[in-house]
């Protein structure tokens, strides 16, 4: 029997069983909307409301709400080099996440934005009006905050309000042909941002991985990982992660970042768990630069087959068998879940081996089949790509290797 045959009020007993069990996870295993609590020091509301009021002879900068990044691009490179680092020094919070601003400015200006937030933040370590956990994030902060100002490390954006955001870039942003962009998923902000223990569950351990394996992939290729945590993330698998609001917001973002990036370089995207909703969003309004959608352990993607994503992007999944996302009912009512499963044969993605992921946050660990898939997409050597299936099907329609 095909979903065509099953009578209407068979349909809906299933579609209402399958959101019961949705109701029923959130009542059980402790989901529940988390908001972030606010952090004291810089607030970005107050660098915006600053920069508004700048000139530069007479004249407003580009409004970062509302002026496209080309736009952004060309503003700077009229200025010039010296009003430019004023500017960067003056207002680092708005410069250091301007998409369009140039990467060196954007590293330069991140640098001071975290020299600033952290002398903000020391003081709290031994504050005493703060309860013993208030003191106890305040030293994970601070932590963060010195890790980030490590000499060499190549800030993209970097907002410390709230529970904060960052990206980071690896490689050579200016230089390279083809960029890679990791998009996580839920309990994503800058304490989270890399870890100790678990180093490739987090943004930038994931980014590592994938830029070294891009690399034994493809010697010699000009390539460049962005570790991209710069959007708010469900806080906990809770009714946040069920819905799309957060991932909406992100997706305005994600599309600006892929907007402003530097020269001509193809650009592929890499979306875990949730970030793949937010992925799915993006999709119909990514420029054409992005090449390739690459999604594991995904919930769905916001719609029921790849074509619908409305993009000339190729679309590419992946699920490890032990990831438990798989039990998670694919289908969306009334604004909670996400849609068909982009594993699902029909769904129409390439279908791609995620062997040696070992569960639902394994996929960029070294020495995985999935993140030697994830490394010949970003690197454009598609021959080295594994497919899921032994017909090789996920090939369909790509010639070459590491020259596509």
């Amino acid at each position: 029997m095909t979903s065509a045959d099953v009578p209407p009020s068979l349909a809906v007993l299933r579609t209402l069983l399958a959101l019961g069990v949705v109701l029923v996870m959130l009542a059980t295993t402790g989901w529940t909307t988390v908001r972030h609590r606010p952090v004291a020091g810089p607030s970005m509301e107050a660098a915006l409301a600053a920069w508004a009021r700048e000139r530069i002879a007479d004249t407003p900068p580009p409004d970062p709400a509302t002026a496209p990044p080309r736009t952004v691009a060309a503003w700077f490179a009229a200025l010039g080099p010296a009003r430019a680092e004023s500017l960067a020094e003056r207002h680092p919070f708005v410069v250091g996440n301007l998409d369009g601003a140039p990467p060196a400015l954007r590293y330069r200006a991140n640098r001071i934005g975290l020299t600033r937030a952290l002398a903000a933040e020391r003081p709290r370590v031994d504050d005493p009006r703060l309860s013993a956990e208030g003191r106890h994030e305040a030293r994970r902060r601070v932590d963060r905050l010195r890790s980030l100002l490590t000499p060499g490390r190549r800030i993209l954006a970097f907002d410390p309000t709230g529970t904060g955001r960052a990206a980071e870039v690896l490689g050579d942003l200016e230089r390279a042909r083809r960029v890679s962009v990791v998009v996580p998923g839920v309990d994503t902000h800058l304490l989270t941002f890399q870890k100790t223990n678990g180093r490739y569950t987090a943004p930038v351990g994931m980014a590592h991985a994938l830029y070294e394996a891009e690399r034994r992939t493809a010697p010699g290729a000009r390539v460049a990982v962005i570790a991209w945590a710069d959007y708010t993330a469900p806080a906990r698998v809770g009714v946040d992660a069920a819905t799309g609001r957060l991932a909406a917001t992100g997706a305005d973002r994600l599309v600006r970042l892929t907007e402003g990036l530097p020269g001509t370089a193809r650009v592929a995207l890499f979306c875990h768990s949730y970030g793949s909703v937010l992925c799915g969003i993006a999709a119909p309004r990514l420029p054409g630069r992005v090449t390739d959608l690459a999604v594991a352990g995904s919930p769905g993607m916001r719609v029921e087959t790849a074509a619908e994503l409305g993009t000339k992007a190729r679309i590419w999944a992946m699920r490890d068998a032990e990831d438990w996302i798989a039990d998670v009912p694919h289908l969306e009512v009334g604004g909670v879940g996400h849609g068909a499963d982009p594993v699902a044969p029909e769904f129409g993605a390439r279908l791609v081996s995620a062997a040696g992921a070992a569960g639902h946050s394994g996929y960029f660990e070294p020495g995985t089949e999935s993140l030697g898939n994830f490394a010949a997409i970003g690197a454009g050597a598609f021959g080295r790509v594994v497919c899921a299936r032994a017909d090789s099907a996920c090939h369909g329609g790509i010639s070459g290797g590491a020259g596509i």
